[in-house]
């Protein structure tokens, strides 16, 4: 079908810059990870402060703790796209920004990677394969939103880079949001998977 390929076009347009955001998610993960698995004391009381609001405040969690999982997820979709996503790929207009939103929720991502009595989530394969694969699961959509976000940015920079700095004259290329909307196709039912797998999962341990 013509959308697939409209789709997947739109998808190799802004790889180099979805694949710089996707690297950026891993290597803050990855710090995250070390210093929660190391004991960093910093890194554990964030870790305590975060996961203690959203058992306080989040819906998503109130709803999973009652066990109504199917509602817990799609709150959690809800807040990904609306919240997380389309926040940050507005972000990538200013191109250099959500890689720093994307840093810290990378990083979050990795000091969670403890529980509350802070021992490791990673004790055996199946809690470290749920625990990589929601986290491969949420940053491939992620990435390439906020991907396509950073190559409007570059675009109307480029696009309009003879006016200078007068941001309030600038004009947006059509064929920059085209973009934008085909890879959101593609985006949207990527972040309902996996918020899907998160809280239906029998790996969620």
């Amino acid at each position: 079908m013509r959308i697939f390929y409209l789709i997947s076009e739109a998808v190799k347009r802004c790889r180099v810059y979805a694949l710089t955001v996707f690297i950026t998610y891993w290597l803050a993960c990855a710090a995250g990870i070390f210093m929660a698995q190391s004991g960093n004391d910093f890194a554990l009381s964030q870790r305590d402060k975060i996961v203690g609001k959203a058992v306080n405040t989040s819906t998503v969690t109130s709803n999973y703790i009652k066990g109504n999982n199917f509602t817990a997820a799609f709150f959690d979709f809800s807040g990904n796209l609306f919240m997380g996503a389309v926040p940050q790929t507005l972000l990538g207009f200013g191109i250099v920004i959500p890689y720093f939103t994307a840093a810290g929720q990378g990083w979050v991502g990795g000091i969670v990677s403890v529980d509350s009595e802070h021992k490791s989530r990673l004790k055996d394969f199946k809690s470290s394969f749920y625990y990589f694969f929601v986290l491969l699961l949420q940053y491939i959509p992620y990435s390439l939103a906020i991907g396509a976000g950073i190559k409007c940015g570059i675009e109307l920079y480029n696009f309009n880079k003879v006016i200078g700095w007068q941001i309030w004259r600038y004009k947006i290329q059509k064929a920059s949001l085209i973009d934008l909307g085909y890879v959101y196709i593609l985006a949207i039912p990527l972040f309902f998977l996996a918020s899907c797998f998160e809280f239906l999962s029998t790996w969620n341990i």
